[in-house]
């Protein structure tokens, strides 16, 4: 539950920065270098490995699945409900990195999640603006 609480954070990020993607892409990469970064220590503090206490994975996830998509409520719910179930589902080769250690594994299947949450999002898209014209 408190990685689906982050995604929803991702999403109150995405709506004040979405206006400028200078600051959208540079907020995105400062929140995913500090996961890689911090995302080990909290581990250890914790005990626990990617303990859901720690979800900057997810909020830069939501986040990197939203990059480059125009605010639009109905692709805002799809790129949420599509990441939560592909950070759910773990899809190669998402599975495979979070078995890692530390930061990359608690990091990179969110990461793939969302790099396909976007790729679904620019997919949907553009067949809607296709299908509109």
């Amino acid at each position: 539950m408190p990685g689906t609480f982050a995604s929803l954070a991702g999403i109150g990020l995405f709506y004040l920065i979405k206006d400028s993607t200078f600051a959208y892409v540079s907020f995105v990469s400062i929140l995913i270098i500090m996961g890689f970064l911090v995302g080990g220590s909290a581990e250890n503090l914790f005990g626990k490995k990617d303990a859901r206490y720690i979800v900057i994975d997810e909020t830069s996830g939501m986040l990197l699945s939203l990059i480059f998509i125009p605010y639009d409520y109905k692709f805002v719910i799809l790129g949420f409900f599509l990441f939560r179930i592909l950070d759910t589902l773990k899809p190669y080769p998402a599975g495979g990195l979070e078995k890692l250690k530390g930061s990359a594994g608690i990091m990179c299947d969110d990461l793939v999640a969302a790099v396909y949450t976007n790729l679904i999002l620019q997919v949907v898209l553009r067949w809607a603006s296709f299908k509109i014209s």
